[in-house]
């Protein structure tokens, strides 16, 4: 079992950049793919970028492909999301998840998750 907690999140300009955060408990992390999500308001969970569990393997939602970019440190059970160029619309709660596919993710399929960080894009 894994427990992510996410951090990094607030409140920035359009243009802007921003590193999330998510570190996990567990002695299994390295073993996790790993996922970041993000809910705005009055919207469903939608996927982001996901990273495989050796770090080899990353796909991006359209909507932020080459804008954000996923990295893990398995010795430090930390996985970040480095987001560039940030737009209004990338306002959300954003939330770290383990334990599912790496492409084409639902949030279903994710069994572990963070309690989510706020991400706000001014415009």
């Amino acid at each position: 079992q894994v427990r992510p907690v996410e951090s990094g999140g607030g409140l920035v300009q359009a243009g802007d950049s921003l590193r999330l955060s998510c570190a996990a408990s567990g002695r299994t992390f390295s073993s996790y793919n790993m996922g970041w999500f993000r809910q705005a308001p009055g919207k469903e969970r939608e996927f982001v970028v996901a990273i495989s569990w050796s770090g080899g393997n990353r796909y991006y939602a359209d909507s932020v492909k080459g804008r954000f970019t996923i990295s893990r440190d398995n010795a430090k059970n930390t996985v970040y999301l480095q987001m560039s160029s940030l737009k209004p619309e990338d306002t959300a709660v954003y939330y770290c998840a383990a334990g599912g596919p790496v492409r084409l993710a639902r949030p279903q399929e994710y069994p572990y998750w963070g309690q989510g960080t706020q991400v706000t894009v001014s415009s």
